[in-house]
């Protein structure tokens, strides 16, 4: 055998196992650097300003950033106060919270809504699990890729929870809540698996994004059957007396709607009485504060300007959305115009419907009561009708109608606050391209007609 043969093979071999051990060393240096990184104690900042050390092993998934493709992390999530007020009041702070998350990259964990309207008295608040109203898993479908909630059963709790403090007053400026949720987007923050926001009531947080992004939310709010049956039945009992108004009235074609019935053609108008005491008080306040007149509007002001719809087909039901409870005028049915007939729950029959369920569960079925009408009339400082018109507006996007203003459309809605065309309320269709959900919010009276 050649002697430098030999040698030459042993060398090859020798490098081949040098270099072996070269890789295993490396790699064996990288875990330990990556298991020491983890195990190290965290410094990290309260959304106070505060500095807190924590030992805990941080797992982190970086394999979807905030803007990934991918959708919304399942392992990561954002936990949220209770929601307060009225219905959609907590309907804007929810879409804000799933907002905030989406921020984030992270899943919403399912908050609390409250049942009862008190404002001040917490411990009165009756909180009711969100998924009690709306479709958990339609929510999820529906709005796949864009937003999602989670449950708590959800969580693996293999990190702490991370508390981020919602600043307040006036110092605390739109910019720098913006900035503090940045911040939160990054290590080591982002790698706890539950971020808990804690202070103010998510419809107080400061507002960071356009109302398409809340109508999307919105069009994945699906409430539960139960209580769309009960709405089923209050819109079958208005349409009822329609048919015993006149025996001839013109169909209304509407494929979209889903009752089964030719009382599904039957057209009626609602609305959205707001003369309740709470709502005087609140709107005479507001008047002086923003030094404008447009707000309040007394009984005989919006039985005036509702009979002087131009084009509106009589005779008709007129159903009065208003809260019973709080309503201090009971002739609230007398004055209307030849051809309308006013009906609320107890005239119509349905004040049974609306007793067994708690002021939440009654306002989801006048919402979807005065959603459904072909003609609605709100106010628009109030966040009901505000959202009611913008429901509606998509309706008629979707359709292929980008203005109602002057012309005649499916879906009208009015604002009888505002002066109109004949001395009748003023057209109402939702700006979908404002950059803040700010006008709808907290009212406004420019409402693009």
């Amino acid at each position: 055998m050649d002697i430098s043969s030999s040698n030459c093979k042993q060398s090859k071999s020798f490098g081949r196992h040098l270099n072996s051990i070269a890789c295993k060393c490396v790699i064996l240096v990288v875990i330990s650097l990556v298991i020491r990184a983890a195990l190290l104690p965290t410094i990290t900042f309260s959304g106070s300003g505060g500095i807190e050390q924590k030992s805990l092993v941080l797992i982190h998934n970086r394999s979807l950033s905030v803007n990934s493709d991918l959708g919304i992390r399942k392992d990561k999530f954002l936990e949220v106060p209770q929601i307060v007020w009225g219905l959609n009041n907590q309907k804007i702070a929810f879409a804000r919270a799933c907002l905030t998350a989406r921020m984030l990259n992270r899943t919403l964990l399912m908050p609390s809504l409250s049942a009862s309207l008190f404002y001040k008295e917490v411990d009165l608040l009756k909180p009711i699990s969100l998924d009690k109203v709306f479709q958990f898993d339609e929510f999820n479908s529906l709005c796949a890729g864009f937003v999602r909630l989670g449950r708590y059963s959800d969580l693996l709790n293999q990190t702490g929870v991370f508390e981020l403090h919602k600043g307040s007053g006036r110092k605390w400026t739109i910019e720098r809540d913006l900035d503090q949720l940045r911040q939160h987007t990054e290590d080591p923050i982002d790698g706890y698996e539950v971020i808990r926001i804690v202070g103010k009531n998510p419809f107080l947080w400061h507002d960071h994004w356009p109302v398409r992004d809340y109508a999307k939310v919105f069009e994945c709010l699906v409430l539960v059957d139960e209580i769309t049956k009960e709405a089923d039945k209050v819109v079958t009992k208005i349409r009822e007396k329609v048919t015993e108004l006149t025996s001839n009235t013109e169909p209304v074609q509407d494929g979209a709607n889903s009752e089964g019935s030719t009382l599904q053609l039957v057209p009626y108008v609602a609305v959205h009485m707001r003369i309740e005491i709470d709502w005087m008080i609140h709107c005479k306040k507001l008047e002086q504060r923003l030094n404008i007149s447009q707000i309040c509007s007394s009984k005989e002001e919006i039985i005036e300007r509702v009979g002087n719809i131009v084009g509106l087909k009589t005779p008709t039901v007129v159903y009065l959305a208003v809260a019973d409870s709080l309503l201090q005028d009971s002739s609230i049915l007398n004055g209307w115009k030849e051809g309308l007939l006013p009906l609320e729950k107890k005239k119509l029959g349905v004040d049974g419907i609306y007793k067994k369920y708690p002021y939440l569960i009654q306002s989801a079925i006048d919402y979807e009561v005065c959603l459904r009408a072909d003609v609605f009339v709100g106010n628009s400082f109030s966040t009901f009708s505000s959202l009611i018109a913008l429901e509606r507006t998509q309706k008629m996007i979707k359709m292929g109608v980008t203005s109602s203003c002057g012309m005649h459309v499916r879906w009208p809605s009015y604002a009888y606050n505002i002066l109109g065309e004949s001395k009748g309320p003023r057209r109402w269709m939702t700006n979908m391209l404002d950059s803040s959900l700010q006008a709808i919010s907290y009212g406004s009276n420019d409402i693009s007609c």
